[in-house]
């Protein structure tokens, strides 16, 4: 349960993280991006449940954009102008947050229509970084989750291109089931949604190879009364039990296609407890 709130500035903002690593010792920061339809006590809400259900050692951010908290079409249109509006504000604290002299590492978790403002503040920094005299290995974000990501497919691929090789890591979750996800591709004119393609087909396998996009689909994971476009963090401890193990171990996520993913969930699931 959320027991308090208080508003803060940014330097009290940036004293509060530092408290936290000298306090707890951990130097990993994870930073949550909402999607669609979730208002600011709903984000607290889910992402404290992820912190807890995974027990990353890892200081946990949420960043919040304006959703209007609807499900109607107007609703989504809203929410999307609202991630537009939102963009320079998490490219700011992504950066505020990777200097920090207590910070070691940044990884962002984002879902569903959360991913679209992500990828713009990732574009924004490379295009920054690329114009100055940028270290990429003295980046600290170095992982970015896309859960159920709200993108289209070739706008993807098209940030991809202009980010070149001033970007994370990207980790790909994946339901080729997403209801949710088909409405939205009906609602931009039957383009692609990035969060149900089947990475085992062309041209996706290729394009996921060549830049070095690890993909988990979690089709197979699908349970009764279960809705797609959650998955990723209603079927505990799946996905939670591998960003535990991502954290706590500084190891990169990897899947091959055989074994399936069920199986190499219960091997994190195992190794982790």
């Amino acid at each position: 349960m959320t027991i308090s709130a208080d508003y803060i500035d940014k330097q009290a903002f940036i004293a509060a993280v530092n408290d936290v690593a000298k306090r707890t010792g951990h130097s990993k920061v994870l930073v949550f991006v909402h999607g669609f339809n979730n208002r600011f006590d709903d984000a607290v809400y889910r992402f404290a449940q992820i912190v807890h259900d995974s027990k990353a050692p890892a200081i946990p951010v949420l960043f919040t954009w304006p959703s209007l908290g609807d499900l109607r079409l107007r609703a989504y249109t809203y929410d999307r102008e609202s991630t537009n509006f939102s963009r320079d504000a998490l490219e700011e604290l992504l950066d505020t947050l990777t200097r920090q002299s207590r910070v070691s590492e940044v990884n962002v978790l984002a879902h569903s229509m959360g991913n679209w403002i992500t990828l713009e503040a990732l574009r924004g920094r490379s295009i920054r970084a690329s114009r100055s005299a940028y270290n990429l290995k003295s980046d600290k974000l170095k992982n970015v989750l896309m859960v159920a990501p709200d993108v289209d497919v070739d706008v993807f691929r098209t940030e991809l291109q202009r980010m070149g090789s001033f970007r994370p890591r990207i980790f790909l979750f994946v339901s080729r089931d997403d209801e949710a996800l088909r409405l939205s591709q009906f609602i931009w004119g039957g383009a692609p949604r990035l969060g149900d393609v089947n990475a085992n087909q062309e041209p996706y396998q290729t394009q996921c190879e060549r830049d070095r996009i690890e993909v988990f689909d979690l089709t197979s994971l699908k349970s009764a009364d279960r809705d797609a476009h959650d998955r990723a963090f209603d079927e505990a401890p799946t996905v939670a039990a591998m960003i535990r193990k991502r954290l706590s171990e500084g190891q990169v996520l990897t899947t091959n296609r055989e074994p399936d993913f069920g199986e190499k969930v219960e091997e994190a699931t195992l190794s982790a407890r």
